[in-house]
């Protein structure tokens, strides 16, 4: 019998609510085709971060942060992502990913 694993927030481990655990990391090389940052996760978790497939989104990981191509793919398991090329993050680890603020101009002032 094939079982799913649930979330980790219903699973009961020690995170925020909202953080996406890493389930397989791809390491690229030069020469390969596709290469650069890349996250893929499914439509549910993209839907509640209100991004969509090809967007770039910040991946927030313990720490680091960086710009990553967000891809939509159903069949990695809520809770789950997997990533491509985005330094500092490993297997089992815990990450956020927020849509980037590029409508609010910074603060260039030095007060």
């Amino acid at each position: 019998m094939l079982r799913t694993m649930a979330p980790a927030s219903i699973r009961g481990l020690r995170t925020r609510e909202g953080d996406l655990r890493v389930a397989s990391y791809i390491a690229t090389r030069r020469g390969d085709p596709e290469r650069g940052p890349k996250i893929w996760m499914n439509a549910p978790d993209a839907l509640l971060r209100l991004v969509e497939d090809g967007e770039l989104v910040w991946v927030f990981g313990p720490r680091r942060h960086e710009l990553a191509e967000l891809s939509i793919d159903d069949t990695i398991a809520e809770g789950d992502v997997f990533i491509r090329d985005v330094a500092g993050l490993s297997i089992s680890e815990y990450v956020r990913v927020a849509k980037p603020d590029l409508d609010t101009r910074p603060n260039r002032s030095r007060a």
